[in-house]
């Protein structure tokens, strides 16, 4: 077993959230077979642009005044859900998401893909493939 207490992990901070990259490529904890990172989405990264990317679980460990919209595309984001610690949240392949905040809000998120690669939307095709190059 490997421990390690989340304050030591590195943060890596990114527009819309900070993230700790806490098990898998180029992370505090190496995998070659599933990816976990710790995120935090507040005012202090700022709002988070619409995403998508590989097949996501996402578990609230903590927030206040935060929701998660979801839907076809980066302008057709149509269903909106309000978040609560120890919920559970699980994106298919290539689902357009984001998560948003009230004022003084924010979210606390660990994220978890059950790969190492191809999990951003440059990387994989819109049936959650990998290209072929």
């Amino acid at each position: 077993m490997e421990y390690l207490p989340r304050d030591t992990i590195r943060e890596n901070r990114l527009p819309g959230r900070v993230v700790q990259n806490a098990v898998g490529h180029n992370s505090a904890l190496s995998s070659e077979r599933m990816t976990v990172s710790f995120c935090r989405y507040s005012a202090e990264s700022g709002p988070m642009a619409p995403h998508n990317h590989a097949e996501e679980s996402v578990v609230v460990l903590d927030c206040r005044d935060a929701w998660v919209e979801w839907g076809t595309g980066p302008e057709e984001l149509t269903c909106r859900q309000d978040l609560r610690v120890g919920d559970l949240l699980h994106f298919p392949p290539l689902e357009w998401h984001v998560f948003r905040y009230g004022e003084g809000g924010f979210l606390d998120a660990l994220c978890i893909y059950g790969q190492v690669t191809n999990i951003r939307p440059e990387e994989i095709g819109s049936s959650g493939t990998k290209r072929s190059e």
